[in-house]
């Protein structure tokens, strides 16, 4: 697998792991005991911290590509093997 191929799928893996990783550790503003704003949707996050989640998303993405490529390495899982109606 060429360099370019392995950035392009973990990327396709780090914008999964963005929207697998936003809804967890989210408070509202009435959970966290704030004012509500008006005109804000009540399921607006308190307080959003973008660096902590693309931490957390790259930390799952690397996860993720590492056995993505481990599987490309070894085989583990093939096409055979996922051919439920064969």
């Amino acid at each position: 697998m060429r360099w370019q191929s392995a950035l392009a799928i973990y990327l396709l893996f780090w914008v999964l792991s963005a929207f697998l990783v936003l809804p967890f550790g989210m408070r509202t503003a009435e959970e966290a005991g704030h004012a509500h704003v008006p005109g804000q949707a009540e399921s607006a996050p308190a307080h959003f911290a973008p660096g902590k989640i693309a931490l957390r998303t790259t930390i799952v993405s690397l996860v993720l590509f590492g056995a993505f490529y481990l599987n490309y390495i070894y085989g583990w899982l093939t096409p055979e093997n996922l051919d439920f109606f064969g």
